[in-house]
């Protein structure tokens, strides 16, 4: 009950939530609503808006282990890692991926995100300095608002602003933090210039790899190891199992110390119910196939470069892809929204990136290239897209 004398009412409550209708139509006015749109198992879309790089979310061999799996250890994994939720898969996968990325170990989560969270949040603390892309996803920038450090976000790609941050911090102890090929435009961070910047003030480096593992490096190791940073005792790498290896889930890469370390400290690790085991089986066949199959990436890079540069050629403005990712820039949000569901209604499926989603405030159509995408379908996509393309799209 309210004191005597004081002014605060109490809402009845049907009212408690009346502000959200207030926020929501905001959120109306500014183009920004977001809807869900399931889809159904068989579509004759052409999906560039998944993160399914190598084409194996419906690869027979990785479906299949899923299957097997679900079928010999259940459909969940019944509790947390430290309980009963840590499999002979998990561990399995957890070696594979080390050896694959060469590091010197490896830990799995249920998503990138909670592997982004577990990572950022039990590597800094109150004591500690994070300096940080201001392009970074929204799983580091939760980590770092948990992770009680002083933060500092500085310019994109920009190493010497990441050095000035590192040279004026109030604690000793600090973390650089990256994404190795950021999600919006897809260009690549300059990962062997932070790594020296990194270790001219004696500190550590954590890149996110979700991007370019499966796609950019020898074999599709990443982009952290094709800047020759993979196993360095002062680097850790996070990646999902979600995007080039069509599964689910999420690790972390490093000096065996921090992966202990994340065992015993990282929340999202501890208090989260473990990866199930189908996608931990899904994950380890679809890495089977990238090692036996080197040229998968490759292929991922030419459908890329092909998608921007035909696009650009017809007028719009497109991103340099250095990964897998070409984003073509929209003349404002509502015409985003339009332009993806024209692409939709012509039987192409395209990402629509709006604000908060993209850090710079422009909105655009997000492309993902894909290993299996056929000559027919580069030409259908990018008639399509053209042709649904608003007036105030062309450059």
């Amino acid at each position: 009950m309210n004191s005597p004398g004081s002014a605060t009412t109490i809402t009845a409550p049907e009212q408690v939530f009346d502000w959200l209708d207030s926020e929501a139509a905001k959120r109306a006015e500014a183009g920004l609503v977001r809807r869900l749109r399931p889809r159904g198992s068989e579509t004759e879309q052409l999906d560039l808006a998944g993160n399914d790089y190598l084409g194996l979310a419906r690869d027979k061999r990785v479906a299949g282990a899923a299957a097997a799996a679900a079928l010999r250890w259940g459909a969940g994994s019944t509790g947390s890692r430290l309980v009963t939720g840590s499999t002979e898969l998990h561990a399995e996968l957890e070696h594979e991926l080390a050896r694959f990325c060469g590091a010197p170990a490896a830990l799995v989560f249920s998503s990138g995100f909670t592997a982004n969270l577990g990572a950022v949040t039990a590597l800094s603390g109150a004591e500690s300095a994070i300096v940080t892309d201001k392009y970074i996803h929204a799983s580091l920038i939760e980590g770092c608002r948990l992770s009680r450090a002083d933060v500092a976000a500085v310019a994109h790609s920009d190493p010497d602003a990441v050095a000035h941050a590192l040279a004026t911090r109030r604690k000793q102890r600090a973390l650089v933090v990256t994404d190795s090929v950021f999600s919006v435009d897809g260009d690549l961070a300059p990962l062997g210039e932070l790594s020296r910047v990194c270790r001219q003030h004696g500190v550590a480096l954590l890149v996110d790899d979700a991007h370019g593992f499966g796609v950019l490096g020898d074999g599709g190791r990443g982009a952290v190891a094709a800047a020759g940073l993979a196993g360095e005792p002062d680097v850790v790498t996070t990646l999902t199992l979600s995007k080039s290896l069509g599964a689910q889930g999420g690790a972390v890469l490093g000096p065996r110390r921090v992966i202990r370390h994340l065992v015993d400290t990282a929340r999202s690790f501890i208090f989260d119910t473990a990866l199930a085991p189908s996608s931990a089986a899904a994950a380890l066949a679809a890495l089977g196939v990238l090692r036996d199959e080197p040229e998968l990436p490759g292929r991922v890079l030419t459908a890329a470069s092909e998608l921007s540069s035909r696009l650009a050629a017809a007028g719009l403005s497109t991103s340099i892809p250095e990964a897998a990712v070409v984003s073509v820039r929209a003349p404002s949000p509502e015409e985003a929204v339009t332009w993806a569901a024209r692409c939709a209604e012509h039987g192409v499926r395209v990402g629509c990136f709006r604000p908060p989603s993209v850090p710079d405030g422009v909105s655009r159509l997000r492309l993902t290239a894909r290993a299996d995408l056929t000559e027919a379908d580069l030409d259908r996509a990018v008639r399509v897209i053209v042709d649904s393309a608003p007036e105030g799209a062309r450059a």
